[in-house]
């Protein structure tokens, strides 16, 4: 049977596109070779994350980009796809598949579609069906091993990192922070409140380690284990860990008012800062593995921050990570830490 382009490639290869955003250039590329008048289309996939709703593709036919548009909550199906086509034309729309929250692919035309037109968009998203459905379970998955494992992570193991004791060693600089006193506190409060006291402490430590490309490896208890793993400089990522620690600390003082307005306790915390070499990748049982990292450098910024109360600081930071910033750091001399060997340089910051 001779299919026209668009179709034909639907049949053919469209299964084996490696991710929405090409899906898309790719089906609007040959609906216009088939003459289809398009100024845009639009790719709306339900996002299975904490705080993403949909994801929406957006690709427009002069230059052929595609962005991409996250909703943050659950809005209408295609809102911001539909929007956007709107800015550029008459728009044409379809969910593809039975389901109601399926995805949607939409167009935008540089005229108004007629109802030949309209009929050959219909038969193309149901020949698109197979293809989408793939895709979205693909980007599910991807989306919910983010959200548990991290985007690293994540990505390590849809590319196939799943041997138990499979790892590389990368350099990092490490950030270990903890509640003080938590025990007690839980102890005096009820589960549901503690719950949301915990939520609000590890958005600000986790949110201020992913908006400077950091990642969180680790939430334990009331701990976090986080990397910024070394993509330029070592000095970089130091820096980067550094100023995460700034802006976390910023962001408790915030919810520290929030607190005392509220008649709620403080919640003091340490942060601890090391740089060194881990073991990235999977430990565990033979049928139940854990993405994390491993090594000497792992268990010093754990010992580190263990410090923080003794000493009475809020943030130290190892003579290792030191080195490698250009801040201003008060120097507390050299430390024993628990089961490693060698005394450890330690630093605050000033006023700390």
């Amino acid at each position: 049977m001779d299919l026209p382009t668009s179709l034909a490639w639907l049949v053919d290869e469209a299964g084996t596109s490696p991710d929405p955003e090409r899906f898309l250039a790719e089906m609007g590329r040959r609906l216009l070779v088939d003459g289809l008048p398009l100024a845009g289309g639009a790719l709306t996939l339900v996002a299975p994350h904490p705080i993403i709703a949909r994801r929406t593709w957006l690709w427009r036919a002069e230059t052929g980009a595609v962005i991409e548009a996250l909703s943050f909550v659950d809005t209408l199906p295609n809102q911001a796809g539909h929007e956007w086509l709107a800015g550029l034309g008459a728009v044409h729309e379809n969910i593809v598949g039975p389901a109601p929250d399926g995805p949607v692919l939409g167009w935008a035309g540089t005229r108004a579609f007629t109802p030949d037109e309209i009929e050959e968009l219909h038969l193309a998203a149901r020949f698109a069906a197979p293809s989408l459905a793939a895709l979205a379970a693909r980007a599910g998955l991807a989306a919910l091993l983010e959200a548990y494992l991290g985007r690293r992570s994540a990505l390590r193991v849809q590319a196939g990192a799943l041997s138990r004791g499979s790892g590389e060693m990368i350099s990092a600089a490490l950030l270990c922070a903890d509640l003080r006193d938590f025990t007690a506190l839980s102890e005096a409060t009820e589960p549901a409140v503690m719950i949301m006291t915990l939520d609000a402490w590890f958005d600000r430590i986790a949110g201020a380690v992913h908006a400077f490309g950091g990642e969180v490896l680790k939430f334990m208890g009331d701990g976090v284990l986080a990397i910024f793993p070394v993509t330029g400089t070592a000095g970089s990522a130091c820096e980067a860990a550094l100023r995460a620690v700034g802006s976390a600390r910023a962001g408790m003082t915030h919810l520290e008012t929030i607190r005392r307005g509220q008649g709620l306790p403080s919640l003091p915390f340490g942060v601890a800062l090391h740089f060194g070499e881990i073991l990235w990748g999977n430990i565990g049982a033979a049928d139940r593995l854990d993405f994390t990292a491993i090594g000497p450098a792992v268990n010093l910024v754990s010992r580190l921050e263990g410090l923080c109360k003794p000493l009475g600081h809020t943030v130290l930071l190892s003579g290792t990570l030191a080195a490698e910033v250009d801040a201003t750091l008060v120097p507390l001399g050299k430390h024993a830490l628990r089961g490693i060997a060698e005394p450890c340089a330690v630093f605050t910051l000033p006023g700390d």
